[in-house]
């Protein structure tokens, strides 16, 4: 069977997340994106771990379900994971076979597990990645381009962190498939994409998600899925819709030719700081003038959230009451997010919102144009509403309580 995943998310003890991220919230916001199964994250931190522990039960073989009376159909399962920072400030992502291995962890890894939901470990990465492994874990670099906090920002190969090679490699928002094989040491590497979401709404869960072909739902069946590249496809931004796909300015984010940058000491006239994007990250560390895919790797598809389409035909926010209601409608009737992003005919679409026919339309086609993100800005996709012929009119965003009623009513 072919399931879809997000193995990357955070709780509501990590630094900047939604209170609602917690398995209540998140399993059947999750279930309406599409998703079959989504990672806990923060599965190190010892309340939410706690939490975790009473609120899910074993399914079967390192899978969990909600222990409550919710029907089991409208909920997606859990896997165990977390995401670690080590002493080089690299995240790691690691998925965790069980309860027991998780509080094991927590007896190996030296820091404060439970200052934030992903915790800064004073290990290196080679080190993580031995207990990791001791525990039947999977690991590997978390959004690996990222030019903060990521291997690529910390090291030139893979190696030099791990001493061997990660079990996958998580390309992040900013990088797709394309990018990522223009470098040779990632040619055996399984990629992995996933939402690293903050918060339990659809726009932002499974943002970025895995088909994997599994032959049952455990933890050794998506661990060998992973680990024998039986990913089948990979579906996630445009990466020019990442915040740091280009070079730019962290302040105004004012976008720069690598060139100008360097010659400016990588320092806006601004007074704010230029980062380095992840296109020329990736061309530094470039083996090939052109991207080698091996047999292995699957499709890369791009998407957009469902409400943000929504939200930018008619140009009102994404949690508005108008976007959110067109949103449902559209989940009802073609049963989850990605199901109509996907696989709903434009006919069908067309009976229910003709104005996002063409759009999912161009998106399906990759022929939207895009102003591509930098310096920490989300890059944008460039379609005006007045050429759809609709009548704007400006709503403000709901708040994250008001959002969560709105979509259990």
């Amino acid at each position: 069977m072919i399931i879809n995943a997000d193995l990357h998310i955070h709780s509501r003890f990590s630094m900047a997340t939604s209170k609602n991220m917690v398995p209540e919230t998140i399993a059947p916001q999750a279930k309406l994106k599409g998703l079959d199964l989504v990672g806990t994250g923060d599965a190190l931190h010892h309340k939410y771990l706690q939490i975790l522990d009473e609120s899910l039960e074993e399914s079967k073989n390192g899978i969990f379900s909600i222990k409550s009376g919710l029907n089991e159909s409208s909920l997606s399962k859990f896997i165990l994971t977390t995401e670690v920072e080590d002493l080089k400030r690299v995240h790691h992502l690691i998925l965790i076979p069980s309860f027991d291995v998780a509080y094991n962890l927590r007896e190996y890894f030296k820091g404060n597990l439970d200052a934030d939901g992903r915790p800064k470990v004073r290990m290196n990465g080679a080190e993580i990645m031995e207990i990791a492994k001791e525990h039947e874990c999977l690991i590997g670099p978390a959004h690996a381009f990222t030019p903060w906090t990521s291997i690529y920002k910390a090291y030139d190969n893979l190696t030099d962190c791990y001493g061997s090679k990660p079990d996958f490699l998580e390309l992040g928002l900013s990088a797709d498939s394309e990018m990522a094989d223009y470098i040779k040491e990632l040619q055996d590497i399984p990629f992995l994409t996933n939402s690293d979401a903050h918060s339990p709404w659809p726009h932002r869960l499974g943002r970025e998600f895995n088909q994997i072909k599994v032959k049952e739902l455990g933890f050794k069946e998506i661990s060998n899925s992973i680990l024998k590249n039986k990913i089948k496809a990979n579906f996630g931004f445009d990466p020019r819709l990442g915040k740091y796909h280009k070079t730019a300015c962290i302040k105004c984010y004012r976008q720069f030719a690598i060139e100008e940058a360097l010659k400016l000491r990588m320092k806006c006239p601004c007074g704010g700081i230029i980062k380095k994007g992840v296109d020329y990250r990736i061309y530094e560390l470039s083996d090939w003038d052109e991207p080698h895919h091996p047999d292995h790797r699957p499709p890369y598809i791009h998407l957009l959230p469902l409400a943000e389409i929504i939200s930018l035909i008619y140009d009102k926010g994404v949690t508005t009451v108008f976007v959110q209601k067109i949103w449902k409608k559209l989940v009802q009737k073609f049963g989850n997010e990605i199901e109509v992003l996907i696989n709903a005919s434009l006919a069908d679409l067309e009976d229910i919102d003709p104005q996002l026919t063409p759009v999912i339309k161009a998106f399906r086609n990759n022929s939207l144009q895009i102003r591509p993100g930098g310096g920490g800005h989300y890059g944008e996709i460039l379609l005006k509403p007045e050429e759809l012929d609709i009548e704007v009119y400006k709503e403000e965003n709901v708040d994250d309580n008001t959002l969560d009623k709105y979509l259990k009513d």
